[in-house]
């Protein structure tokens, strides 16, 4: 089976992010780490790979930098990383990321496409949704576990009362929560692996994708800090006051 798994470079978590002072975007540095929340969806294209004898292509619109993020991915087990590295595409919305990734993954064929269900530094969410519809393919979301047999992929979907069985022929696109599997640590033998493994640098217009104007951030406001609380020293009536300040703001 052919696996194609989305994943993102974002910058390091632990290191402080700065606005570019210009435009206002992110400011992403040359050496970027791989989301933690694409680690599932890698795995779960692994194992479905080692059980198909197929392979798993990662697939990233991305600036390229020093490909810290994506050799990570590589030195997991995939099999070779497409990326698109296109100054056009920069600060591109949900629906141009989806289009430029459909298309790459059109390009190299599929049989599964694997996803997470949002990077954690755009927290959009809908980016898998716009896939499918452009591959022309079922989505299966939310997975927290999944199966695969026969041509056929069955997860279960996560929902706020439990789970929801659902099940589709393949090609289809498939996104999976944080849990669905663990995900395992890259050896020493893959990390040495992953700087000979096939990356191919595309653009835009490699893919014969037309490229809106990005989206602008007209300015960008400090969250007001959060004000100290009122204390109350209790001497038998501080009820009286909670019941008013409940008053106040009309949930009594």
């Amino acid at each position: 089976m052919q696996v194609a798994v989305c994943v993102k470079q974002i910058p390091d978590p632990a290191t402080p992010s700065q606005l570019d002072p210009t435009t206002h975007f992110l400011q992403r540095p040359e050496d970027q780490v791989l989301d933690d929340t694409d680690r599932y969806g890698i795995e779960v294209a692994l194992q479905v790979a080692e059980q198909t004898e197929g392979t798993v292509t990662i697939v990233s619109m991305c600036p390229s930098g020093s490909l810290q993020g994506i050799r990570q991915a590589l030195a997991m087990g995939a099999d070779k990383a497409v990326i698109i590295d296109d100054p056009t595409l920069r600060g591109a919305d949900a629906l141009t990321t989806a289009r430029i990734l459909s298309a790459a993954i059109e390009r190299e064929g599929f049989d599964l496409v694997v996803a997470g269900t949002e990077s954690t530094d755009g927290y959009c969410g809908v980016v898998p949704q716009q896939m499918s519809e452009l591959l022309d393919v079922p989505a299966l979301t939310f997975a927290r576990r999944v199966e695969v047999a026969d041509g056929t992929v069955r997860i279960q979907r996560q929902t706020a009362s439990g789970y929801d069985v659902v099940e589709a022929p393949t090609p289809v696109l498939l996104a999976v929560t944080a849990g669905v599997v663990e995900p395992r640590y890259p050896t020493f033998k893959g990390i040495m692996a992953a700087k000979s493994k096939p990356v191919d640098m595309l653009t835009a217009a490699d893919l014969a994708v037309d490229v809106v104007p990005a989206q602008e951030i007209a300015s960008v406001t400090l969250a007001p800090e959060r004000a100290g609380g009122e204390v109350i020293e209790d001497e038998g009536e501080a009820h009286l006051r909670i019941i008013e300040v409940l008053e106040q703001a009309k949930v009594i």
